[in-house]
């Protein structure tokens, strides 16, 4: 077997571990890993975080339930704390703060959290305000912790109806924070005409959306 074939499978493994909630493999497969000198990163993003993605599917879909979704995130960040250490800074691309909640109205939090692991897991520093958060809580949530960039997300065509007031709402307080939205119902054309700088369909795309947005930032200070 080669090392690719050989790196492929413990990455499959630690995907499995996840999706099969089994805490205690998922800390076991990282070790051998890291032991074996497998890129951390790919195994993040292409173990952990692919096998979340696939238990939101999962969770959409009524096969799993809230205590599998609470179990494998317990596989995950058991796998995660043990991998984030050994991700290259240049692998994650620049780092920033940012201020992540779903609108007020939706209880729908599965995509925020995907997103939010996927920012942990590339070193951001993430400010998670959690469920139908009221709109002026992410403008003052910006104000108080220097965040570069406000993440919104929304499951529900009434509550993304809210985006814009909070794109308003955060660009009147700094101008010079990037605002990005995503959820099912949203598109990039939706999020352009709320006025958002950016959008992500997967939490996959969220890091490197964000990660551009905050290049254009330092453009635009610079």
């Amino acid at each position: 077997m080669s090392s690719e074939e050989r790196a492929q499978e413990l990455i499959k493994e630690l995907y499995d571990t996840v999706v099969n909630m089994d805490e205690e493999a998922a800390a076991e497969v990282s070790q051998t890993i890291l032991r074996e000198g497998i890129d951390a990163y790919q195994a993040v993003v292409n173990g952990l975080t692919a096998a979340m993605e696939k238990v939101g599917e999962l969770y959409a879909n009524q096969e799993y339930f809230v205590p599998e979704l609470l179990l494998c995130s317990d596989a995950l960040y058991a796998g995660l704390d043990i991998l984030r250490p050994h991700i290259k800074v240049e692998k994650a691309g620049a780092k920033g703060r940012i201020v992540i909640g779903v609108v007020e109205g939706d209880i729908h939090d599965i995509g925020k959290n995907l997103v939010r692991i996927m920012f942990d897991a590339a070193g951001w520093t993430v400010h998670d305000l959690g469920k139908d958060v009221k709109l002026e809580k992410f403008a003052e949530e910006q104000q108080r912790t220097k965040a570069d960039i406000v993440a919104l997300s929304a499951l529900m065509t009434t509550s993304m109806m809210a985006m814009p007031k909070v794109v308003q709402m955060v660009k009147a307080q700094n101008s010079n924070v990037a605002v990005m939205v995503g959820g099912a119902p949203l598109t990039r054309e939706i999020a352009m005409s709320y006025g958002a700088d950016g959008y992500a369909d997967t939490a996959a795309n969220a890091v490197e959306e964000a990660t551009q947005l905050v290049k254009m930032l330092g453009e635009r200070k610079g």
